[in-house]
């Protein structure tokens, strides 16, 4: 079975090889990677793991700034993708953990009866108080989230999505791929959740606009969750804010952004299941030439960008609202207050 990952970074140097080491131990045989406008040696570590065939890379083809959805519109054109039985689209800080079977892709396929797709829920991993960045999985550091069941108040959850290559596709989405509105009910492609089970006709269809990319996750992660780190070190985070994302170039991460993904009610170290072949696989992709090397450059690099952001005031009063930041998600501490507790 081949399955290819789909991916687009800037500045993502320090945490590629758990991601691809990670993917690799789940049963991902193929990566597709994207990069714009990378400072950090991105770029030149995957150019370097291509010439050992472990990736595939190409500069993002955007002619604007939304890099990400250009990018995956254009990338069905690719010989990766084409060969492919399944497509997995997800970025570097998404880790997709499945708790059925061996614990690989192979296995939730089959648990979920080989459908056309399936739509794994996310669980946003908090900072939880971690500021210092280091250089170990970040699967290994951040073990809280908010309630799987629940995020900011809302009962649906964002989702990432697994595609199987007879899926009638138009396009792939950063969180589900899309198809023709009016298919009729009968012909509609077999999805399924996290957990086997049909996802809401509502969301094929796209009925409802507000949830194309989500839909309720309680009881819909029997089989896998998606580990979302959305946020990982404070000093991470920081760089991550001067960096912007692959959508929006210049977007700010705010205190709302932050807060809302640093809900810690949650305890969940599922994923430590994969611990020891994960650092086996990292173990040989750093044996191949030249690629210790550049892990230890974008290492460094990212840890100069850091030392270069906290020599400015704006980045020390951000690194301060962080630390002194409410511990509860907007929606909850407004209700805290309401009710007459701290938020």
């Amino acid at each position: 079975m081949r399955i290819t990952a789909l991916t687009c970074v800037k500045n993502e140097g320090p945490f590629l090889l758990e991601w691809i080491a990670y993917n690799r131990v789940i049963g991902v045989t193929d990566f597709l990677f994207y990069h714009n406008d990378c400072s950090d040696g991105t770029d030149r570590l995957l150019a370097k793991l291509e010439e050992h065939g472990i990736v595939n890379s190409l500069p993002n083809p955007a002619e604007g700034r939304n890099y990400q959805m250009e990018a995956l519109k254009k990338s069905r054109r690719q010989p990766v993708i084409k060969k492919a039985d399944w497509v997995w689209v997800a970025d570097v800080d998404e880790f997709l953990n499945i708790h059925v079977g061996d614990n690989t892709i192979p296995a939730l396929i089959k648990a979920c009866k080989n459908p056309q797709c399936i739509s794994v829920t996310f669980q946003f991993m908090a900072n939880d108080g971690i500021e210092v960045f280091e250089d170990k999985p970040v699967i290994e550091q951040f073990l809280r989230s908010h309630n799987p069941d629940i995020w900011t108040g809302e009962m649906a959850i964002e989702v990432k999505t697994l595609v199987r290559e007879d899926f009638p596709i138009n396009y792939f989405g950063a969180h589900r791929p899309f198809h023709d509105e009016d298919v009729p009910r009968r012909k509609q492609p077999s999805w399924k959740d996290g957990s086997g089970r049909d996802v809401p006709i509502q969301f094929i269809k796209r009925v409802n606009k507000r949830r194309i990319r989500k839909f309720p996750t309680k009881g819909a992660r029997d089989y896998a969750t998606l580990n979302h780190y959305a946020l990982r070190s404070l000093d991470s985070y920081l760089v991550k804010n001067d960096r912007g994302d692959v959508n929006r170039e210049f977007r700010e991460f705010d205190d709302t952004y932050w807060r809302e993904r640093n809900d810690n009610a949650h305890f969940d170290d599922s994923i430590l299941r994969y611990s020891k072949s994960l650092a086996k696989e990292m173990a040989k992709l750093k044996e191949l030439k030249g690629i210790s090397e550049l892990h230890d450059e974008c290492v460094a690099l990212h840890r100069a960008k850091l030392e270069e952001l906290m020599a400015q005031k704006t980045y020390q009063d951000m690194r301060h609202q962080l630390q002194t930041a409410s511990p509860y998600p907007p929606l909850e501490a407004g209700v805290r207050e309401l009710i007459g507790l701290p938020a």
